[in-house]
């Protein structure tokens, strides 16, 4: 049933996460015209979540969906990819919960830059080289995962 992901879910400690059952977000690489490699960034809306802070397009992943489905959905409801002809080349589990709850970033490509089109989730979106992301501020999740996510893309990349 569509929709039935939302829902937040409270560890022990109380820290929150959104998606009862886990979330999923996209991290989406395309060659740039400079000969460096962008990654599409999502600057949250401040009323969200961590607003403010720079990060994947994602969200709550429902019952019947996989972690991939759910990562191209809520980059589509987020940054209007649409039928974008991606390539996904690695599922990667960033954060586990106590709770069980997880967050998986979904490694995708596309031959060039996709246009997007931001909804009310976001303030901006920008494809940002991958060497100058570390110098935005960060939603905490994405800042934790990017040394290891950088790590993956070196293996999988073979233009590295």
């Amino acid at each position: 049933m569509r929709g039935d992901g939302d829902g937040w879910v409270v560890d022990p400690d109380g820290s929150r996460y959104w998606g009862r059952n886990g979330a999923a977000g996209l991290l989406l690489r395309a060659p740039l015209s400079d000969g460096s490699t962008g990654i599409l960034l999502q600057h949250r809306a401040v009323w969200s979540h961590q607003g403010g802070t720079w990060g994947l397009p994602g969200g709550a992943r429902d019952s019947h969906e996989s972690a991939i489905d759910t990562a191209i959905r809520e980059a589509d409801e987020e940054a209007g990819i649409g039928d974008s002809a991606l390539r996904v080349v690695a599922a990667i589990v960033t954060h586990q919960a106590p709770s069980g709850w997880t967050y998986t970033t979904v490694i995708a490509e596309v031959d060039q830059p996709v246009d997007t089109v931001a909804n009310f989730e976001s303030a901006e979106l920008r494809w940002v080289r991958e060497d100058d992301i570390s110098e935005l501020p960060l939603h905490p999740g994405f800042e934790n995962a990017w040394p290891m996510l950088q790590e993956r893309i070196n293996a999988l990349d073979p233009r590295s």
